[in-house]
């Protein structure tokens, strides 16, 4: 089937652990009016509502109603091209995985991303997986495809709690790097280094999508890079 319409987010810009992920939702419009009255951008979703929502996408595309599909660039290679072109690349990738006719496919993506040049029906929305049902549904295939990898990372690295914060500066996460160091699915280009000493207190200066800086004051310890067990 050839589907008219395509939604694309993106999921784990921010984190300072795990993959970015691209995801991308094709349908007709007239199934998406059909099927997705209701449904919501991911992070406004429950975890038990993503999962329910993922279901039911799952069911349609079995019925070839709708497709989609999620890219992932991997920590390693956001620390090598950095997150712009690592953003750039998993657009592509993720949108030629779809049976789209990139001269007729009208493509709707969130926030400030935008799709290769080949598609010329192309529209970029400001808080879009708000506004439009389609990235809303991108939004949540790449959300929990995404979370789901991170909770098996979590049993190789079961010290750093992925299976609670997926990848996030939260608090708990901050102490245990300062507990057990970097692992092989940190960003090392997120947590850059900056160990700035200081009599009571060490501050790690964190970028956090590539583009604004957030200051995080912990104890005064150094922080290592722990072996790597698993590639991204």
């Amino acid at each position: 089937m050839r589907y008219v319409l395509v939604g694309v987010d993106e999921v784990g810009r921010g984190p300072i652990a795990g993959p970015l992920a691209v995801g991308a939702f094709a349908s007709r419009k007239n199934v998406l009016k059909k099927h997705f009255w209701g449904v919501r951008d991911s992070k406004k979703l429950s975890p038990k509502q993503r999962e329910e929502w993922f279901r039911k996408i799952k069911d349609l595309q079995r019925l070839q109603l709708v497709d989609f599909s999620v890219t992932f660039v991997s920590a390693s290679s956001v620390d090598t091209i950095g997150i712009s072109k690592a953003l750039r690349r998993a657009i592509s990738s993720c949108l030629s995985k779809l049976v789209v006719s990139p001269e007729r496919t009208e493509v709707l993506l969130d926030g400030g991303i935008k799709a290769p040049r080949r598609f010329l029906l192309q529209k970029t929305i400001i808080k879009g997986d708000e506004k439009e049902r389609i990235i809303a549904c991108a939004s949540i295939v790449a959300k929990v495809i995404r979370d789901r990898r991170m909770t098996r990372f979590s049993k190789h690295y079961p010290e750093y709690g992925f299976e609670v914060h997926k990848g996030y500066g939260t608090v708990k996460h901050y102490e245990a790097l300062r507990k057990y160091g970097f692992c092989s699915i940190h960003r090392k280009s997120f947590l850059q280094g900056a160990i700035i000493n200081h009599p009571t207190r060490t501050t790690a200066i964190v970028q956090s999508g590539g583009q604004d800086t957030i200051t995080k004051k912990i104890p005064n310890t150094n922080i290592q890079k722990s072996p790597s067990l698993l590639e991204n």
